[in-house]
């Protein structure tokens, strides 16, 4: 397990669980891409205006931004291992005074880096701009973040 600062000064633990399909809303927001590098833009601009229009506040539209672009970046660098790029599953879900972003992959899932030494930062940076996280590991091959955002006022702010 990981333990990672979260923005309201929490430390919470990463839990982990099989991944379940989601059975559709009509709120949600969709989107299935190859998991290239061009792709990313498209999610941060599918976001972006689908969070616009919703008048979220601009802070809580940048962070969502870098956090999910940093999800999605994720699973283009990591998850197909150079075969050639499996889904990039993007799912966007508001719900009421939240919007719960799922990005998912059904690649080799989230794990050690065989390009790097250690951990990066994406996840603690994803897990500092989002108000809640959650790893979810596929049982064969694949993984899920759930990242959730609070659309209203935070603590702290005036």
């Amino acid at each position: 397990m990981v333990s990672l600062g979260l923005r309201n000064g929490n430390v919470r633990t990463l839990h982990v669980a099989d991944m379940r399909p989601l059975e559709p809303r009509d709120s949600d927001v969709r989107l299935t891409l190859p998991a290239r590098p061009e792709n990313v833009a498209v999610v941060r601009h599918v976001l972006g205006a689908f969070a616009e229009a919703l008048h979220l506040p601009v802070d809580v539209i940048e962070d969502m931004r870098l956090a999910i672009t940093e999800a999605c970046t994720n699973v283009v660098r990591h998850a197909y291992d150079g075969v050639a790029p499996g889904p990039l599953e993007i799912v966007i879900r508001p719900e009421g005074e939240i919007i719960d972003v799922l990005v998912t992959d059904r690649g080799r899932g989230i794990g050690p880096s065989p390009d790097t030494a250690g951990p990066g930062l994406g996840l603690p940076l994803i897990a500092a701009l989002a108000d809640r996280l959650e790893i979810q590991h596929a049982p064969h091959a694949g993984s899920r973040l759930a990242m959730t955002f609070a659309c209203g006022p935070r603590p702290g702010d005036v």
